[in-house]
């Protein structure tokens, strides 16, 4: 028989269902039939049991992620989750109805336990006070929460409706003005959709609620009405037995599907009043109460007065007013001293006012580029300690203006005590982009063919590229050389490690402001054709665009001039940033061609082959600003590992090379590879100058 089992396991048709259950969607397309068929199927009262259970658990799922997500959008899906468990509970009213009415008079557990238990405990023997307890709870629910929820979801999907034009207008406007780049446009149009369609999903998922809960009151009227009828007419019981157990039956129904229709009436509410408030609802309300401890004050004192008052409990209201009172005392704030002349501030008022101001806008300040270091490390930057960091940054800033055209933004170097005293973080904009360890006093050796160093000292890795490196003390400088390693200083090590962080983020660190900068300092010959450009045919953002592109691929922007004359003719026949910028391109390609010349005074190549030409320009969906690559994720992988091992084939020859492709899949094919080999370039046919000597070195 075990054998049976386990060959069935391995039956095909049963891993492949497996396979299918471990999808969440066919689980929910699953659960959605299930529910349907509830309501077609009688159920045994220990599966309902059960199922009320489910439905209850998850309302309280529902409730409880409601109140801790920190935006309404963070819970778009809540009017499909509600529609779900909105018909769940109907179908398990239903379910539940068919066994009242059914076996109703075997007594108080026909429909199940749960149902008998929420039916006993809240009528209490009583069937007037269960009546009352159910009738306040569908009060409670239709006409208190779903109403005020359904009317702010209504008012808040009309004012979004309203003010959806005018906030696409701001961000094209943002756009425009070079604010932020076409992807931040984008994603911010998206969250303006989603919002929209949130709240007019919501204004409409309160009619489930309403719906819910009338479809609730019918149930519980026909279980009692029609539960007395056969009770007394088919099943021969009297009628007080028959008002005992089916009104016991009924409310306990009619209770267990209420009550979790009002927590999700309660999320509902949550979702909807939560538009305006920034952060979890306990974080916004606590910083608001905390705002002003005067209310708590006068709060405590109407506690006394209400504790004297004759007749009223003394004890609750006097703890409240201690409460209110210790809290008012704990987060007052002191009030400044008010001036003598109300209409002139003092002069000790101005001056506190503009210190706070300029403490605010130092907080508010972003370095473009910053490096830290511990403790340990200060000695770097020490000039009267022989520290060098300093004057090799002020030459990298020198080299790189010159090689790419672009002029650093002034580097800060500070120390963090927060760090260890030997570890430097290199960040671009607040973000860490790099943080290696240091030996100060020490010098670090490196194989140039990657072996192990068979010298005393600590092994290490290079924070660079990552490479094996040892730390030596200085005496043993001349015997490392000797043995052909490279040797050097820690202020080296870190400088080397800064410049390819900053070559890695050049195009984040040239902002709409750097680009102004540039422009100005063209010459006036060129200011006309800049006039004629800016802002009629292309604005300075898309200016700044352009230049962007090309510095992410390391190439030179120095001859502005030239990127000018090359955009001044793209912009005559495409607005399409991507075709002007592989336009820019090819203007530039004695200067890229020159770029890529190895040491032979040829550039090394590998072409890509004919079939991946063809599977990119296959894969090319959409059209201008909106055409994307939809390479399958397979293509993807076997592209990736194709580009390793011809680039790492030639790398054991001694080659570098670059891969050429045609020039309409040359940005695809970049992007691409900028995921899994960021250093590699790409170029064109269009990029490779007629006077550049090539070597093809094969394809890929």
């Amino acid at each position: 028989m075990l054998s049976i089992l386990r060959g069935g396991l391995r039956a095909p048709g049963f891993s492949e269902l497996a396979r299918a259950a471990r999808e969440g969607d066919v689980l929910l397309g699953l659960g959605v039939v299930a529910v349907l068929v509830v309501l077609i199927i009688p159920l045994p009262p220990l599966l309902l049991d059960f199922l009320l259970a489910v439905s209850i658990t998850l309302s309280v799922l529902i409730l409880l992620t409601a109140l801790f997500i920190e935006r309404p959008l963070d819970f778009a899906s809540f009017p499909t989750l509600l529609l779900i468990a909105t018909t769940l509970r109907l179908a398990l009213n239903l379910a539940s109805t068919r066994l009242i009415l059914a076996d109703g008079h075997a007594g108080p557990t026909a429909a199940g336990h749960v149902i008998a238990a929420f039916g006993g405990f809240v009528m209490q023997s009583n069937l007037v006070i269960g009546l009352i307890v159910f009738a306040i709870l569908v009060i409670v629910n239709f006409v208190v929460i779903t109403k005020g929820s359904g009317r702010i979801a209504e008012v808040a999907a009309r004012f979004s409706l309203d003010a959806m034009p005018g906030k696409q207008m701001a961000i094209d406007a943002d756009l425009s003005a070079g604010l932020i780049d076409e992807a931040t446009a984008r994603a911010r149009r998206r969250a303006l959709e989603e919002e929209s369609a949130f709240f007019g999903a919501m204004d409409g998922a309160a009619k489930f609620v309403r719906g819910d809960a009338i479809a609730g009151l019918l149930i519980t009227a026909i279980n009692l009405v029609g539960g007395l009828l056969i009770g007394v007419l088919q099943k021969g019981l009297s009628l007080g037995q028959a008002v005992h157990t089916y009104s016991l039956l009924t409310i306990g129904d009619g209770l267990v599907s209420q009550i979790p229709a009002l927590f999700v009436s309660m999320a509902a509410g949550l979702l909807v009043t939560k538009a305006g408030i920034t952060g979890r609802p306990e974080e916004a309300l606590l910083s608001q109460f905390r705002n002003y401890p005067r209310a708590l004050g006068v709060t405590a004192g109407l506690a006394v007065t209400l504790a004297l008052l004759p007749g009223l409990p003394a004890l609750p209201f006097l703890a409240l007013a201690g409460g209110a009172g210790w809290l008012a005392a704990r987060i007052r704030k002191p009030q400044p001293a008010p001036s003598t002349d109300p209409a002139q501030p003092s002069a000790a008022t101005a001056s506190a006012r503009s210190s706070s101001d300029e403490g605010l806008a130092a907080a508010l300040a972003v370095d473009p580029v910053r490096i830290e270091l511990g403790y340990g490390l200060l000695a770097l930057v020490d000039e009267s300690q022989g520290g060098r960091l300093a004057e090799q940054i002020r030459a990298l800033r020198r080299q790189l203006a010159a090689e790419l055209g672009f002029v650093l933004p002034s580097v800060r170097i500070q120390d963090n005590i927060q760090l260890p005293s030997s570890t430097y973080v290199i960040r671009i904009k607040e973000i860490e982009c790099g943080r290696g360890e240091l030996r100060p006093s020490m010098l670090l050796v490196m194989d140039p063919l990657g072996r192990p160093v068979d010298l005393p000292g600590e092994e290490t890795s290079e924070p660079t590229f990552g490479l094996r490196a040892l730390w030596i003390a200085p005496s043993l400088r001349e015997e490392a050389l000797a043995r052909g390693c490279t040797v050097v200083d820690a202020a080296t090590v870190l400088t080397t490690h800064f410049a390819e962080v900053i070559k890695e983020n050049l195009a984040d660190l040239l902002s709409f402001s750097e680009t102004q900068k540039l422009l100005k300092e063209l010459g006036e010959d060129y200011q006309k054709l800049l006039s004629d450009l800016v802002p009629a045919r292309i604005t300075i953002g898309g200016i700044q665009r352009v230049l962007q592109s090309l510095l992410a691929e390391r190439v030179s922007i120095r001859d502005l001039k030239l990127i000018l004359e090359a955009i001044a003719e793209a912009v005559a026949h495409t607005q399409n940033l991507l075709l002007v910028t592989e336009h820019v391109r090819s203007r530039l390609a004695r200067q890229i061609s020159t770029a890529c010349t190895g040491p032979g005074g040829y550039i090394p190549v590998l072409a890509l082959s004919a079939e991946w030409e063809q599977a990119f320009a296959e894969a090319l969906t959409g059209q201008g600003e909106d055409r994307r690559l939809a390479l399958a994720p397979s293509k993807v992988q076997e592209f990736a590992r194709a580009v390793r091992d011809a680039f790492e084939a030639q790398a054991l020859k001694g080659e570098l090379p670059v891969l050429l492709t045609s020039p309409p899949i040359r940005p695809y094919v970049r992007s691409l590879i900028e995921r899994f080999r960021p250093s590699t370039t790409v170029l064109s046919q269009n990029e490779i100058h007629p006077k550049a000597r090539i070597k093809l070195l094969g394809q890929v």
